[in-house]
């Protein structure tokens, strides 16, 4: 059974959400953020040594960093399924790895940079203009990537557009997010796709910000 080491409003409800769509049974292990400090407890460390999640427990092996995770369980159990067949003199499978790792590699920095540096208040006003600017390059970019397309790879749902997700739910809360109408719609269609509701009804509330 795969075991899913659950930070409540965190990026580990897309492991949720992946493992829905791939029909997997698994186990979640709970774990809250500090109501003042919003850090993950220290528990988390009992599983892997950063103390962060999401990671999971699979047959004895632990796995860690969302990417990673996500290759794991495609690769794994996916037969097929939420991604291009693996050949790298394919577009698609390129493209599709491309916008796996985008999501963790360029496009939360500057949103984790625009919430870090707002709890520093005026302190932090000097960094504003530059972290906007990257947010609007990031969001331009996948917006333009996008064009009138329902989804990232091959106009086909894939697994990348779950891990891009965190980045869209982030961008409507403290990012640019209804500048881009096209990346807004692929938003409301990801959530209402039902492997997403299903994992919001296991995981628990959802809010990225909170």
């Amino acid at each position: 059974m795969i075991e899913v080491h659950h930070l409540n409003n965190s990026r580990s409800q897309r492991v949720l959400w992946l493992l829905e769509e791939l029909g997997l049974d698994y186990d979640i292990v709970r774990y809250q953020r500090d109501p003042v400090t919003r850090l993950a407890p220290p528990a988390l460390k009992a599983i892997h040594p950063l103390g962060k999640s999401p990671v999971i427990r699979d047959v004895g092996l632990v796995v860690a960093e969302s990417g990673a995770i996500f290759e794991y369980l495609v690769g794994k159990y996916g037969n097929g399924r939420l991604a291009p067949a693996c050949d790298f003199g394919s577009p698609d499978y390129v493209s599709y790895l491309h916008w796996l790792h985008f999501a963790e590699g360029s496009a939360m920095l500057p949103l984790l940079l625009k919430l870090y540096v707002s709890r520093l208040k005026e302190a932090g006003a000097p960094l504003a203009p530059r972290i906007e600017s990257e947010l609007k390059n990031h969001f331009g970019y996948m917006s333009a990537a996008l064009g009138e397309h329902d989804y990232f790879v091959a106009n086909t749902f894939s697994a990348a557009d779950i891990q891009l997700s965190f980045v869209l739910d982030a961008g409507g809360s403290r990012g640019p997010l209804k500048d881009y109408p096209n990346l807004v719609r692929l938003h409301e269609r990801l959530k209402s796709r039902p492997a997403y509701q299903r994992a919001i009804e296991r995981g628990g509330p959802y809010e990225v910000g909170r």
